[in-house]
């Protein structure tokens, strides 16, 4: 081994941590997972040598971090560079109106829009689970389940953020982490509850599956309003001439006494319901750009309580 080549397992991940400097914290996050899994299975597998021993035999299998580094930072771009959208890079150039209705061109904006619409059932569920966790925690601490159930809690936790994550990836396209974090080398109970109360991970995961529940509400309402009021004007155009047409005319959705938002049908031309029309248009496109933004911007939030701060 050279005089720089790490010598244990934690002088290992703080020369790949620091090899990744700059990167994203899901990617270090991710890298130093799978790093540390990976050399502690092998110290483990050779009980008979020390880290340093167990680094040297396997320094030309897995590399060194500087290696390990580049491979990550490789993939990490190839990936990025499959998965981006060819819209945005397609808005580039192109007239404000075709920018402003390219968002129905956007897959991201229909995705955003769904996961306004899944927020409310979601924060249900997590603001339910950790005051209920919370609260049996703290019955339970008189007791010897108390350690059990409260290192139990905070792993449910942890597995609903890494899955949240995932979720976010996949409707956002921000880079989550694809792998929780090693809970490092074996240790004692006590030990465990120790480092969980330290780790700041474990307060802002909880913080954030608190938060799920009152953004979930704004986002839900925000999403349910908009769709009702933007697809019922839009739609108003369509109803006035059905009854010009005489389709259904003595039926329940065309009779006189109809009102969609105030307007009744039998009160208004059709260029008032084409104007009524085109106001729908417009809400339902601002509901989009809104949804692709709000959904943009909470993956920055998850990302900043739900990921390591500097991994």
């Amino acid at each position: 081994m050279s005089a720089h080549a790490p010598r244990s397992i934690d002088e290992y991940l703080k020369q790949l941590r620091a090899a990744l400097a700059g990167q994203d914290p899901a990617l270090i996050q991710d890298a130093l997972y799978d790093a540390e899994e990976y050399l502690r299975a092998e110290v483990a597998a050779h009980p008979g040598k020390s880290e340093a021993d167990v680094l040297e035999l396997i320094a030309s299998t897995y590399g060194a971090p500087e290696e390990v580094a580049a491979a990550y930072r490789d993939t990490e771009a190839k990936v990025k560079a499959a998965l981006r959208t060819p819209v945005a890079a397609a808005g580039a150039g192109t007239s404000g109106w075709r920018r402003f209705f390219g968002v129905y061109l956007d897959p991201r904006s229909y995705t955003s829009l769904f996961y306004m619409l899944l927020t409310l059932a979601t924060g249900i569920v997590y603001f339910t689970i950790v005051v209920t966790g919370l609260s049996l925690s703290f019955g339970f601490a008189i007791l010897i389940i108390g350690i059990p159930f409260f290192l139990a809690f905070i792993g449910i936790t942890r597995i609903i953020a890494l899955g949240e994550g995932r979720l976010l990836e996949a409707v956002t396209g921000e880079r989550m982490p694809r792998r929780p974090m090693h809970p490092g080398p074996p240790a004692g109970w006590l030990t465990r509850i120790g480092e969980m109360l330290r780790d700041v991970r474990t307060w802002t995961t909880l913080l954030y599956m608190l938060l799920m529940l009152p953004l979930g509400i704004v986002y839900f309402t925000l999403a349910v309003t908009g769709l009702a009021v933007g697809l019922s004007f839009t739609c108003l155009p369509l109803l006035v001439l059905a009854r010009w047409l005489g389709w259904d005319t003595n039926a329940t959705v065309f009779s006189d006494d109809v009102h969609i938002g105030g307007w009744a049908l039998s009160d208004h031309s059709m260029v008032s319901a084409l104007i009524l029309g085109a106001i729908g248009v417009l809400i339902v496109t601002l509901l989009m750009h809104a949804a692709r933004a709000i959904g943009r911007g909470h993956a920055h939030l998850a990302k900043a309580l739900l990921v390591v701060p500097g991994a």
